[in-house]
């Protein structure tokens, strides 16, 4: 199928609602108000907008946020209300409009745009000011878009993997580095099936900033493979992220495998995910810590 197919260019005023955060009944008041918007209509009379409707909202929702009333925005031409956003976005470093341009770079398919305003945070921000201030709470509100259906598989692997080459990039020039730390040995995977692994790669980044050695094993590691490692090094501390696997159901059984697995020797199991918040801590030794984001697991080392 052509990628053309994918692409969204109309969106309902839903979409526009969980992209924006504006409600839909404020969105219909400022059309009927402020004809701030004009939407087209189906032969079933439903509303829908283009891409330059989604835009204009989104730089229409930064301005009111940042304290402009939407009487004297809808007042300001097409360009004028661009003009200020930007005005804004560099007077104030506000992450809100670079989460709106990924937003736009992830709904046209766009790198050009991704790359522009992943450059420009760079001027005034580390890789790692951009990571904590604008892909994670940017990845946050994918994910809820994933859940209302306002973006398909195929948007949310291309945003994912332009992240990922970022992030792939920053730790091949820490990798130049011999590690300063070296009292244990930190080995990152995720479970079989896993595959949701920005948030690990983004660990990886930060312990090998921080001078610690690290092995990446990435996607679908089995469990089983684990204790092969300690040839390597008598202390592991392993690391993994439970998104979409195991299953709720079978949280525990692959915990306590572990425990099995790692029974009698040094090591540190440090679960990380959206899922933590299903296991009961309590059944288990102080060598498993448990995080529901990597910045928490991180600001604990």
């Amino acid at each position: 199928m052509l990628l053309n197919n994918y692409i969204k260019t109309d969106f309902t005023i839903k979409d526009l609602e969980n992209i924006t955060g504006i409600k839909a009944h404020t969105i219909r008041i400022w059309e009927k108000r402020y004809n701030l918007l004009q939407p087209q209509r189906t032969s079933g009379n439903i509303r829908y907008y283009d891409d330059k409707s989604l835009q204009k909202l989104l730089n229409v929702a930064l301005l009111n946020k940042n304290n402009l009333k939407i009487s004297k925005i809808a007042q300001l031409s097409e360009d004028g209300i661009i003009l200020k956003a930007r005005e804004l976005a560099l007077r104030y470093a506000v992450n809100d409009e670079a989460i709106n341009s990924l937003k736009m770079a992830m709904f046209q398919f766009n790198t050009s745009l991704f790359n522009l305003t992943y450059n420009q945070l760079l001027v005034r921000k580390s890789f790692k000011d951009v990571f904590k201030d604008v892909f994670i709470p940017f990845l946050e509100h994918i994910g809820l878009l994933w859940q209302t259906d306002t973006l398909t598989p195929a948007h949310e692997h291309f945003i994912s993997n332009l992240i990922a080459q970022k992030i792939h990039l920053n730790i091949e020039k820490l990798a130049l580095s011999e590690p300063t730390k070296t009292n244990t040995i930190f080995v990152l995977y995720l479970p079989e099936n896993e595959v949701h692994e920005l948030g690990l790669l983004y660990v990886n980044y930060e312990l090998l900033l921080r001078g610690y050695k690290t092995i990446y094993l990435g996607q679908s590691v089995p469990l089983n493979n684990l204790g092969h490692l300690f040839k390597l090094h008598d202390h592991i501390s392993f690391v993994t992220s439970f998104t979409i696997y195991p299953l709720d159901e079978k949280l525990d059984s692959y915990l306590k495998q572990a425990e099995e697995l790692l029974a009698n020797k040094e090591y540190d199991f440090y679960c990380l995910g959206r899922k933590v918040d299903l296991i009961d801590i309590s059944k288990y030794s102080s060598d498993f810590k448990f995080f529901t984001s990597s910045i928490e697991m991180l600001n604990e080392l």
